[in-house]
């Protein structure tokens, strides 16, 4: 007697007659308590920032002649292409305020969260192996992809739901529950159409910083579009997400039908993602791989060349995002006067910084926001070598004649120059567009160097993540902590009315507050000598502990 057997499942494919959303919702029970810190920290963060700033308009504005001459300031195209479309402009009460200053700017948030967290559950598995044993059980092909895409619409429906409760229950004169309803869900199908675009773009890299790179230039596309539009006659902004989420008027004229097209979009981009990961092997991408050079140039025989070729990309992005972001401030530096006159909470707020006028006080504000992007860059960059640790990556370069401090140096001495060059280029946007919009060509190198004295409190940040690394690097996701507090201490805290020791708390609170305040170098050299001590000894604790591969 004979018996036909099957030949086995190649490596990476599901059993046959599996089907093929198999195993998606335990895959998504995982991927949910993989996330259980991430995603509510990202929700939190996201409502309670929206609601904070909702509840400070009232003692912003607490006038009609002070929001009427707001929204006359806002008018202007440089003001329309930071915040929104000139229609909210018409009625400046509390709601449509908050529609036209923070629907576009937290929408972008939504949208980054959305594509971070659908790279992560797939690309990512894919890239680092995990994927191919979770397949070769009886998981589906599309089980993976399915429960990614679930994690993040279902964590979008949460934060729509929670941001909707947060401001309905704030009872602001003129931002009741229905359009609170909507402001919630403006955000949620932003949420929803860059979760597709990031399932697209899974499927067209290897690679997962390709695929969540590739995924937030379309997003920077969508901002562009929108800002654009807002400014000529509004036509770019109908191609951009964010413009529709804009164009529903929340708080005057409550349009939804404008999330339609978000929701036909997020349709279609999830129906291609599903039909191209069908077109691809497991681990690769439909793009080939560029051919590389048949001969290692002499930089990437070095410790420091071959970080730089792994930094460049981010590098590269953060560094065209913080110049475009200087000059988007330096636009409407000429009109700060006029745009801050009849603010008296944060009139009051920019008088603690000093200054001999406005528009230096406010300089100096959005100095602080320009640091703590450059803080984001210079945790994602000291962090790399963790990265590089648990994707056994380091392991074969430590086994050869490379030091771990000068591998791990390496990776710390790109944050460290790339976070400086990062606010140079901010300082010299934010200068020479302020000195263009006012006429004044000494902005240019005050501005920069205003820019530069945060350098030092990079320098900690990043000393900080070197220390977690080196001696806990399970716990390095405390480093994420530096530019959080950076930010609501140093930007949120004056317009909180926060008290003065909490500014303390964190690096970026030494720092003088140039223009608006003279040059204080103790502070700075202080900085500079904590850094150098965190970055040693988190050198330090890396020579002494084991190679973690998880």
């Amino acid at each position: 007697m004979t018996a036909a057997t099957a030949p086995p499942a190649p490596a990476g494919s599901p059993a046959r007659g599996t089907a093929p959303l198999a195993g998606a919702g335990t895959l998504l029970r995982f991927a949910a308590r993989r996330d259980r810190v991430r995603l509510p920290v990202w929700t939190a963060a996201l409502v309670l920032g929206t609601v904070t700033t909702a509840g400070s308009y009232r003692d912003l504005y607490p006038t009609a002649e002070a929001r009427r001459s707001t929204a006359e300031t806002m008018s202007s195209p440089a003001a329309l292409a930071m915040s929104g479309p000139e229609r909210f402009l018409a009625d400046y009460g509390y709601g449509a305020m908050l529609g036209h200053q923070m629907l576009g700017f937290t929408a972008v948030l939504v949208a980054l969260m959305s594509v971070l967290t659908v790279t992560r559950h797939t690309r990512a598995e894919e890239e680092s192996g995990r994927a191919e044993l979770v397949r070769s059980a009886a998981v589906g092909r599309h089980a993976p992809l399915a429960a990614a895409l679930a994690l993040a619409v279902l964590t979008n429906a949460v934060l729509a739901c929670v941001m909707a409760l947060g401001l309905g229950g704030l009872g602001l004169p003129g931002a009741g529950w229905g359009g609170s309803l909507l402001y919630g869900a403006a955000h949620a199908a932003v949420g929803l159409v860059f979760t597709a675009v990031a399932a697209v773009t899974v499927q067209l890299t290897a690679h997962a910083r390709g695929a969540s790179g590739a995924a937030l230039a379309v997003l920077g596309l969508a901002y562009v579009l929108r800002a654009a539009g807002d400014v000529g006659g509004g036509a770019l902004s109908w191609l951009s997400p964010v413009g529709w989420a804009q164009r529903t008027y929340v708080y005057v004229d409550d349009r939804w039908w404008p999330l339609l097209l978000a929701l036909g979009a997020a349709a279609a981009g999830t129906t291609l993602a599903v039909r191209l990961s069908t077109r691809r092997d497991l681990g690769a991408g439909l793009r080939p791989a560029r051919s590389g050079r048949p001969h290692a140039t002499a930089a990437l025989t070095h410790p420091l060349g071959f970080a730089l070729r792994l930094h460049r990309g981010l590098l590269t992005g953060f560094a065209v995002g913080l110049a475009a972001m200087g000059a988007a401030y330096g636009a409407v530096l000429g009109d700060a006067e006029e745009m801050l006159a009849d603010v008296a909470a944060l009139e009051d707020a920019l008088a603690e910084l000093g200054g001999a006028d406005l528009a230096e006080s406010f300089a100096a504000m959005v100095m602080i926001v320009l640091a703590v992007v450059a803080a984001v860059y210079v945790v994602l960059a000291a962090l790399r070598p963790r990265a590089e640790e648990s994707g056994r990556r380091a392991e074969p370069l430590l086994a050869t004649a490379l030091s771990r401090t000068r591998w791990a140096g390496s990776h710390l001495a790109v944050a460290l120059a790339g976070g400086t060059l990062l606010l140079l280029l901010a300082g010299l946007g934010f200068g020479a567009a302020g000195a263009a919009a006012t006429g004044d060509g000494s902005l240019v190198p005050a501005l920069t160097g205003a820019a530069l004295a945060y350098a030092p409190a990079l320098w900690v940040t990043a000393g900080v993540a070197a220390a977690l690394y080196g001696w806990l690097p399970q716990a390095t996701a405390l480093a994420w902590v530096m530019p959080v507090l950076a930010f609501v201490v140093g930007y949120l805290g004056p317009l909180l009315q926060l008290p003065q020791w909490l500014s303390r708390l964190s690096p970026f609170g030494h720092v003088p507050r140039l223009p608006a305040e003279p040059v204080d170098w103790t502070p700075l050299v202080v900085l500079t000598l904590l850094a150098a001590a965190l970055i040693a000894s988190g050198l330090a604790g890396f020579r002494r502990r084991d190679v973690v591969m998880a």
